[in-house]
């Protein structure tokens, strides 16, 4: 029996080199005026910005452009609304990794309403319900990662010892496009790739085995998880030459947000949600980190207290997928799969919490603040001694 379940709103997909070149000619559907939103120089020093900014010409489009450093706070998004509200712009445009695509979400997301977004981040203000409308938004991803362009999920932090890194979501952010241009990730450099490669791949496994998962989602996962097997330590390796490897990351990176939107994640998001606010941690450095660590816990978890938890029959096929191997086994395949990731770990050359300036006194407080809406939908629930073991073994 396929059990029922329902999807979440997606974004039209354009997928496949050179899809940039199509980008104006998507704005200009929705009118004649653009708000571009890009990274501080990534995008803007490429080789594919000046022929990006000819189609907008050529398409009729004027355009404002706006800078995102870093990952966007609050305070960076409602400055961005307050300097724009007034431009009539029929289209965002968000050009960029991660952080990028979060920051020009929240802001098409704010342009027509007017409202700080501090009053909608889940946990930390008054969580008014969102009413729009939202502006169009386009997003480009040029790192692949974080999925955001199929969410959404805006994700914003402020870091310090009182810092948060929540989301303001819902549908209506959503990009109308997702415009995925394996071409537009050539040039990240090596620290990059690892990372937002392991997140991807982290995105993946957690929607896997998620509580919310479903047949629809776990065919999506697994042929993302088999680009990214094949593709991420190729491009690790050999770079800009990985043209293929490349792709199939891209791909891999759009699938895991597809799935994550779909079924929510599990620990390791759990976990890098104050570990990204307290500390100046990547969020995939984060995750790659981690992902080893998390899937033994879960297993160990799992086969202490739920035996017959299905999650359990997962893992050990997940095995099979990113070993390349039938495994006859399966508690053999489950240990085979917690060995890869480490494998894979420290190939990244992924550093641990402790190099990273996370101290044994602040799991206390990183434990008390995991437990937002990823740790819900992970496969077991973990205790708070569960989740400072697991941190207490990557210190």
């Amino acid at each position: 029996m396929i059990a029922p379940f329902s999807l979440a709103r997606l974004p039209r997909i354009e997928f496949g080199s050179g899809r940039l070149q199509g980008v104006p000619a998507l704005a200009a559907r929705y009118g004649s005026r653009a708000l571009l939103i890009t990274g501080a120089r990534s995008f803007t020093d490429s080789p594919h910005a000046a022929g990006l900014y000819s189609g907008l010409k050529e398409a009729g489009l004027s355009w404002k452009q706006f800078q995102v450093a870093g990952e966007p706070s609050p305070e960076l998004v409602d400055a961005a609304v307050a300097k724009y509200r007034d431009g009539d712009f029929a289209v965002v445009i968000g050009i960029g990794g991660g952080s990028v695509l979060d920051a020009a979400k929240a802001v098409a997301g704010l342009l027509r309403v007017g409202n700080s977004v501090m009053d909608y981040l889940e946990g930390v203000g008054p969580e008014l319900p969102y009413a729009g409308p939202a502006v169009p938004f386009i997003a480009v991803p040029t790192t692949a990662g974080t999925g955001s362009e199929a969410t959404k999920n805006a994700v914003l932090s402020r870091q310090g010892e009182t810092g948060f890194k929540k989301s303001f979501r819902d549908e209506q952010l959503v990009p109308e496009y997702a415009v995925v241009d394996p071409d537009l990730l050539s040039g990240c450099p090596p620290e990059l790739i690892a990372a937002n490669g392991m997140d991807a791949l982290t995105q993946l496994i957690e929607s896997y085995v998620s509580l919310r998962a479903n047949t629809f989602t776990d065919a999506l996962a697994i042929s993302g998880l088999r680009a990214a097997r094949d593709g991420l330590l190729d491009w690790y390796h050999h770079g800009s030459s990985a043209l293929e490897a490349r792709a199939r990351m891209a791909y891999a990176a759009l699938i895991s947000g597809i799935t994550l939107a779909q079924t929510g994640l599990g620990s390791v998001h759990g976990l890098a949600s104050p570990l990204g606010a307290y500390f100046p941690i990547g969020h995939g450095v984060v995750c790659g980190t981690l992902v080893a660590e998390a899937t033994r816990v879960n297993i160990d978890v799992m086969r202490e207290r739920e035996p017959d938890n299905p999650a359990l029959a997962k893992y050990a096929r997940l095995a099979e997928i990113l070993c390349q191997q039938r495994i006859r086994e399966p508690e053999a395949a489950r240990e085979k799969l917690v060995q890869l990731l480490y494998d894979w770990t420290e190939q990244l050359d992924l550093p641990e919490l402790g190099e990273l300036g996370v101290e044994a006194t602040d799991l206390p407080r990183i434990v008390a603040s995991s437990r937002g809406s990823s740790m819900k939908t992970n496969p077991v629930v973990l205790t708070d001694a569960d989740i400072t073991h697991l941190l207490e073994q990557r210190l």
